[in-house]
């Protein structure tokens, strides 16, 4: 019978350890995509004909602190621009002021949201405050903005109580841990509907332009990839300590018995 527990105790330990490793690459894969900016991406033909046609303020506007929706959407569309959660970026030529048609040294310039942009109403009309307000694409866009955060935090402290059963030397604290994976994973979800509902109804409201195209970046997959693996990992940590919990008391059962 003493090995039969020890091959069980393998068996949770090895749960456990997978969970822990899925739990810490999710992680890695959630700062990372927080803290990128390729959650969208926009391809144009020819960037640099573009700020040449349009003239130095597409740029310039864009990096302005009173650029409203539609002054930076339109340079995104015009100029390779990339959008993260943080911050906008676009790509226009290192020389801006000297420019001339020949030039092809280009370079990337990132503006970030403030945290009141964040919390900033979106208008019906993108850029057109007396058009009133969008409560969709509002709560759509403060949603994306928190639940990352609500997720990494979840995580850490699911983290702590694994600690503590490790000091405890108990299993039964790790069902805790997986429930808080599981929501991690769940806000995880919401984030990635949210941004992806965002982006959609912004579409609408501003068309992409014929010559440009639009798609989900890298930053945005990493987001997708780290949601299942929350839940795998919270999957693992519920029945290891569940099934952990119910053979302790069987065991326990037949030694009365």
């Amino acid at each position: 019978y003493s090995s039969k527990g020890a091959m069980m105790d393998n068996r949770f330990a090895t749960a456990l350890v997978i969970a822990c490793v899925l739990s810490l690459i999710s992680t890695i894969y959630m700062a990372a995509s927080i803290g990128t900016d390729f959650w969208y991406e926009y391809h144009t033909l020819s960037p640099a004909e573009n700020i040449s046609e349009a003239g130095r303020s597409i740029w310039e506007e864009f990096i302005s602190e009173e650029a409203d929706e539609n002054t930076y959407t339109y340079a995104l569309f015009r100029c390779n621009g990339t959008v993260g959660l943080w911050r906008r970026c676009i790509t226009v030529p290192k020389n801006s002021h000297w420019y001339s048609p020949p030039e092809t040294d280009m370079t990337t310039n990132c503006i970030s949201f403030s945290l009141s942009d964040q919390f900033m109403e979106k208008y019906i009309e993108p850029g057109n405050h007396n058009s009133g307000t969008d409560l969709n694409r509002t709560y759509l866009w403060r949603l994306q903005f928190l639940l990352p955060f609500v997720s990494l935090g979840l995580m850490c402290f699911g983290a702590l109580i694994g600690l503590c059963a490790c000091a405890c030397r108990s299993l039964y604290p790790a069902i805790a841990t997986g429930v808080l994976h599981f929501l991690a994973g769940l806000c995880t979800l919401g984030l990635v509907g949210c941004y992806v509902a965002g982006i959609e109804l912004l579409h609408q409201k501003l068309p992409l332009p014929a010559d440009v195209r639009g798609e989900f970046g890298w930053s945005f997959c990493l987001a997708c990839v780290s949601a299942p693996l929350q839940f795998m990992a919270a999957a693992l940590f519920i029945w290891a300590a569940r099934t952990n919990r119910k053979e302790f008391t069987l065991l326990k059962a037949y030694r009365v018995a």
